[in-house]
């Protein structure tokens, strides 16, 4: 079964429905996914608005391409260092 990605939009016009008194069993079966699933959407996106949930969207790639800079950095600083610590 091919899994189904949700878009923060999707996942947002969902968490409504649950905060309004819809049990989590009936909306995860009506919508696809597991009530693990319901709840974990709520701890990550409970209260955004679709802007909010963008934004956070834009700083989490931004803080992976960073990181991926970082390690970058790191491992050539320790090739050159080790290069340099070589007795010729």
């Amino acid at each position: 079964m091919k899994r189904k990605r949700f878009t923060e939009e999707q996942i947002i016009a969902v968490l409504p429905e649950h905060e309004a008194g819809a049990k989590a069993g009936d909306l995860a079966r009506m919508h696809g996914v597991s009530e693990a699933t319901l709840y974990n959407w709520k701890a990550k996106y409970g209260g955004m608005d679709v802007s909010d949930a963008k934004r956070l969207k834009a700083l989490e790639d931004e803080n992976a391409k960073l990181k991926k800079l970082l390690a970058d950095q790191m491992l050539e600083a320790a090739a050159l260092k080790e290069l340099l610590s070589k007795k010729w």
